[in-house]
């Protein structure tokens, strides 16, 4: 079984030996998937149109390396692009630079961080008259007063699969002001992610030493795709708040990639930010029990490391990676969702409310994960539809400053708080 096989199987064990259910991430349909059709976009809302709104976790720049297209440009598909970005009323975004497990059998996790943060850094340049990198709270505000986009740069996947500070230093110096600690679905030397086995019971010591160099930095710690044992533990070892940029709650849908009341009030407890996905997956229990996987099972000896569980393949090139991720992009849902269950906007915003009720208005805010695969709401076909996430929270009765917040000053406050800006 191939390594990035592995991590979509649905039950690992514990080195303890306890079985873990894990289930697929992401549906992948058939061939002569339709997309599903939503309903014409409605007025944005005057509180929309004059809030501040940033999104904690949009995937940018995979397709810019595999298909040569241009951020700037209108595509016909996807989910995402500057001129839908302009049209949702998003000001800033955690602009999430990815290195997917397609590179890690071949050991190419790092050279590919590195080419795709330079490939973000030119887009942003080569679009500087709609969108600018902050790297503060403060460069944020400054961004939007010019009436552009604000790109915050977060990392999602190893940049090192050891965990090597000396990296982490050079994207620091790049502008990466985020970083997810996991290598996407996958455990690294140093953390334990929850679709993954679990070597270190959460964090490790090289983990802490990571979470201290951050801390020291001022980089923002993402949490998503973490165990709740490391998102507990890595809230307890960081100084600074700690983000979970995308994701549900497992206590409305038992998937793994659902963060626990717990683990939620962890962070909370230090003034970090749990963003919701708009995903069906994690959000909708009616469309999880229909798309549940069958469950198997995979034996670990005890001893393992990541290391090696990495196959390693010394004829497997980078180019041969990226023929297979190009397979696969844009990274957006493709399948049909029947009526019953399509979620409307208006379920989501009752996960929101889940959230608000669980740890506070304070602490809750939204990571879409455009372009990384959610079953969007039948009211959101793409970014320029964000407005009804907006009109959704209206309708629950939030008041105007509640929903400021989560549409994007929760995000700003940490930022500010982390970053010293």
């Amino acid at each position: 079984m191939k390594r990035r096989d592995l991590i979509r199987s649905l039950t690992l064990l514990h080195l303890t030996g306890v079985a873990r259910p894990l289930q697929s991430l992401l549906y992948t349909p058939g061939p002569g998937y339709n997309f599903p059709l939503t309903t014409q976009n409605k007025p944005m809302p005057d509180l929309h149109r004059n809030a501040f709104v940033m999104d904690g976790h949009i995937h940018v720049m995979t397709r810019e390396l595999l298909m040569k297209t241009d951020i700037g440009q209108r595509y016909p598909d996807g989910t995402v692009d500057l001129p839908r970005a302009k049209e949702g009323g998003v000001d800033a975004m955690f602009f999430s630079v990815y290195t997917p497990e397609h590179y890690y059998p071949g050991r190419f996790e790092t050279k590919n961080t590195f080419r795709v943060v330079n490939l973000a850094l030119d887009q942003i340049e080569m679009n500087s008259q709609v969108i600018e990198l902050a790297l503060t709270a403060s460069d944020i505000e400054s961004i939007n007063k010019k009436g552009k986009i604000a790109a915050f740069l977060d990392l999602e996947g190893g940049f090192d699969l050891n965990g090597d500070i000396n990296l982490l230093l050079a994207l620091y110096r790049l502008g990466v002001r985020s970083l997810q600690l996991t290598a996407h679905n996958t455990s690294t030397g140093f953390i334990d992610a929850c679709s993954d086995i679990s070597y270190w019971g959460g964090i490790n010591d090289q983990g802490k030493k990571i979470i201290a160099e951050m801390n020291r930095l001022g980089m923002i710690i993402n949490t998503a795709h973490a165990s709740n044992e490391a998102i507990i533990q890595t809230a307890e070892a960081s100084k600074h708040p700690v983000i979970y940029s995308h994701g549900g709650f497992y206590n409305i849908v038992n998937h793994p990639r659902c963060i626990t009341d717990d683990a939620a009030k962890a962070l909370a407890s230090k003034g970090g930010v749990i963003g919701i996905q708009f995903g069906s997956l994690f959000n909708n229990p009616k469309y999880f029990a229909w798309k549940k996987p069958p469950v198997s099972t995979i034996i670990v000896p005890k001893g393992t490391t990541p290391q090696s569980l990495v196959p390693q393949s010394a004829t497997q090139t980078i180019e041969d990676a990226d023929r297979q991720l190009a397979q696969e992009v844009p990274l957006n849902f493709r399948g049909t969702i029947p009526d019953e269950y399509w979620m409307h906007t208006d379920q989501l915003a009752k996960v929101i409310d889940y959230g608000v009720k669980l740890v506070g208005e304070d602490f809750i805010a939204l990571g879409s994960d455009f372009d990384g695969g959610p079953e969007l709401p039948r009211e959101i076909k793409d970014i320029s539809d964000y407005p009804q996430m907006t009109i959704a929270m209206q309708k629950l009765g939030y008041s105007d400053q509640r929903i400021k917040k989560i549409l994007g000053l929760n995000w700003l406050r940490v930022i500010r708080e982390v970053t010293g800006g």
